[in-house]
């Protein structure tokens, strides 16, 4: 077997944050919501230990109030480059519509369509395990798919890469899934001329879509609404950071190859983010420079405490550079550590896997990343 590195940072937990974080994010979003200025210049985007106020100022964060002031300011920065986030009004009934379903392995497999807003429907699949029962405690994933024509059927196993699989084999250990297509992907037909003027970017579209399906798993009565993840690889693993940046009820993040920080990112050369799949913006606006674009993977992965968060990143990703996960990891446990300082109460919240593979999710890691989901999700 090939050794593969296996990097853990440490995240903390603490019964505060299980108990009333959520309750304390909704509370911050609306009180501190007229602290954002319209610019919010950061720098550095590595220097997750500052935030600004109204008037240009800074100061340091040493609080849990002082970074859910950032996480504003880095929501904020990330509209500016992807567009805003519809508001809640946007919301249409789902209109949840089976056009198919078959049992395969430990469960069913179900086709769906599902309303993300009123002028639209999303094509998914639905893995629903033979023996969830309807009371409300069966754990559910919202699975991402990679850039390929097919869309959702790789995770489901419809596929060639057997190491994508990751929708069916978390549906064989008891999770229900959901594998929406990515807009343009799979059966999902988007123009994103046409659409433009409601989702500035195709990222933008995706969030809303996964949030809407989020909603989806809610509505299940077999799911239980405090153990929802996400997971994905590569297009998959960075729209899983992106959504749950933006929404909190998703608890826990499977990445694989799917990030580093911009400068890493070829070596600063941002062309594979512009088009209209993504971010055209970062080319429009920010020149294609990532001194210019208002955000970073330092701020997304730091966004997401003290929620659990996995990274495959293999060694060999020509894509997504590995010195620069190392980095992120090693800023993102400053922000970790402000929800629970104390060394006995260090739980592996933050993991970083580094295979010695190209861009892949092998084996071992998707086992381990499974039994890791387990544990954050009990």
């Amino acid at each position: 077997m090939q050794f593969r590195l296996i990097e853990t940072l440490f995240c903390f937990w603490s019964t505060f944050v299980i108990a009333g974080g959520h309750a304390l994010g909704q509370k911050l979003d609306q009180n501190l919501a007229s602290e954002v200025p319209t610019e919010l210049a950061y720098s550095d985007h590595s220097q997750l230990l500052i935030v600004r106020d109204a008037a240009g100022g800074q100061r340091t964060v040493k609080t849990k109030e002082d970074w859910a002031l950032r996480v504003l300011h880095i929501k904020a920065n990330m509209q500016r480059v992807m567009g805003p986030l519809p508001d809640v009004s946007k919301k249409a009934p789902l209109r949840i519509t089976v056009l198919s379903r078959e049992s395969v392995g430990k469960y069913d497999r179900q086709a769906i369509l599902f309303s993300p807003d009123a002028s639209d429907r999303v094509p998914a699949w639905l893995l629903i395990p033979h023996d969830a029962l309807a009371d409300g405690s069966t754990p559910a994933m919202l699975c991402l798919h990679q850039t390929i024509p097919i869309g959702k059927d790789e995770p489901v196993g419809l596929g060639g890469s057997e190491s994508l699989h990751y929708a069916h084999e978390l549906a064989e250990r008891g999770y229900i899934c959901i594998v929406p297509d990515y807009p343009s992907f799979g059966e999902y037909k988007y123009d994103f001329k046409t659409a433009g003027a409601v989702y500035e970017s195709g990222s933008m579209k995706a969030i809303w879509n996964n949030i809407r399906a989020v909603d989806v798993l809610e509505s299940l009565p077999q799911v239980d609404k405090n153990r929802i993840g996400t997971i994905g690889h590569s297009l998959g693993g960075h729209n899983s950071l992106f959504t749950a940046v933006f929404e909190d009820r998703i608890k826990a993040v499977v990445s694989s190859c799917g990030f580093t920080p911009f400068h890493d990112y070829y070596q600063g050369n941002l062309k594979g983010w512009t088009s209209d799949r993504y971010m055209p913006r970062i080319r429009d606006v920010y020149d294609n420079d990532p001194n210019k674009v208002p955000f970073d993977f330092y701020e997304i992965i730091a966004a997401l405490a003290p929620r659990g968060f996995y990274s495959n990143s293999p060694i060999h990703d020509s894509n997504f550079e590995v010195a620069g996960v190392r980095k992120v990891f090693e800023k993102a446990q400053q922000v970790y550590s402000l929800f629970e300082p104390s060394p006995n109460r260090h739980q592996k919240r933050l993991m970083l896997m580094t295979p010695s593979s190209k861009h892949d999710f092998p084996k071992l890691e998707r086992m381990l990343a499974y039994e890791w989901l387990d544990e954050v999700l009990r």
